[in-house]
């Protein structure tokens, strides 16, 4: 089970399984250029307080497994992480910026973002019987005079 997190005025456990791919899917993230972005993706993540469970840079995607606190939005930290990523490439690749296919961006528009926690199951449950469940304590912390 997933640890939960404190801060000021939430607890929280917001984990997330994100994968994204270079622009046309190419082949390309591998060597040097799979070291800046797996290095600036554990910068960028440490930066914003998003805690990585994994990552993986693949040839042709990334897969990251993360926990992100409520303050930050997927879209913003996907935002962040692509931009900043392809411009350390460009900067650190200038040989990237002359493909005429690249055209300033490196990865593709899209990502995919899939939400990862406790049991489907027990939380309709739960739900279903908070309110029995809060009138028997209720009942039983009357009976004891504790209110």
């Amino acid at each position: 089970m997933a640890k939960w997190k404190k801060l000021a005025h939430v607890v929280y456990q917001c984990s997330y399984h994100i994968v994204w791919t270079p622009k046309y899917r190419y082949r390309i993230l591998e060597g040097e250029i799979a070291k800046i972005v797996e290095e600036k993706i554990r910068a960028i993540c440490e930066w914003k307080d998003v805690e990585i469970l994994e990552v993986n840079v693949m040839k042709d995607h990334v897969h990251m497994v993360v926990s992100i606190p409520p303050r930050v939005s997927i879209s913003e930290l996907m935002g962040i992480l692509k931009g900043k990523t392809a411009i350390a490439l460009f900067k650190g690749k200038r040989k990237l910026k002359k493909k005429p296919y690249w055209g300033n961006h490196f990865w593709s528009r899209g990502y995919c973002v899939t939400t990862r926690g406790m049991d489907e199951e027990k939380i309709r449950r739960y739900v279903k019987y908070q309110e029995e469940n809060e009138r028997i304590e209720e009942n039983n912390s009357k009976e004891y005079g504790l209110f």
